[in-house]
């Protein structure tokens, strides 16, 4: 039977929470306000007080996908030894996100579903996240350990080469070459974040 049950605030919650658990269990595709509805135990109606339609609560959970990555970098950031020690850690850290979120990681990068353009929060949430790696990089400058010159570089190939290492191991693709190169995709994630920290212990 439809709950009856929840306050305001709580039904947002119930509703984004039965829609992250939908994605988990049967992807995007399954995602619908009806489905969401019935998966939160509401009438089917109950979605349309806080959502205009299915692109508007695809957007409000890629927002607290993004903040979530950012509060998860910020700590990887912080509780590093030196700045390019935190940009490896950050690495670390995005990987194991979309490991562990996977949910929030597939939909937060697929902007035909959650249209940013129109919602400014998730804009802005996908913003705060990316500005923690960018901020990470200005730690490198300032402290010497990296060129001026090279920080936008830097951040565009540090975002591609976590986002890439995090996509091909959700995607599989890791366990496919990981039995070719006799290695587990953990262990060929290691060994790229190896790279990486020798890559930036030579810089500037």
């Amino acid at each position: 039977m439809p709950r009856t049950s929840y306050h305001h605030g709580a039904l947002r919650d119930a509703l984004l929470t039965a829609c992250l658990r939908l994605i988990e269990t049967e992807g995007i595709g399954a995602v619908s306000l009806r489905r969401v509805a019935r998966e939160a135990g509401v009438s089917s109606g109950a979605p349309y007080h806080h959502f205009a339609d299915r692109a508007a609560l695809l957007a409000d959970l890629a927002t607290r996908g993004f903040r979530l990555l950012a509060d998860r970098l910020a700590e990887a950031r912080t509780t590093a030894d030196s700045p390019t020690a935190a940009l490896v850690a950050l690495e670390q850290s995005y990987v194991r996100f979309a490991r562990e979120e996977t949910a929030y990681f597939r939909l937060m990068f697929r902007p035909e579903l959650s249209q940013p353009e129109k919602h400014p929060d998730t804009r802005a949430a996908g913003e705060a996240a990316f500005g923690v790696l960018v901020e990470a990089v200005g730690d490198c400058v300032a402290a010497g350990e990296l060129a001026p010159e090279r920080a936008e570089t830097t951040v565009l190939t540090l975002w591609a080469l976590g986002h890439g290492l995090a996509s091909l191991w959700l995607d599989g693709q890791l366990d496919k070459r990981g039995v070719l190169l006799g290695a587990s995709p953990s262990a060929l994630v290691d060994s790229v974040l190896a790279e990486i920290d020798g890559f930036l212990s030579t810089q500037p």
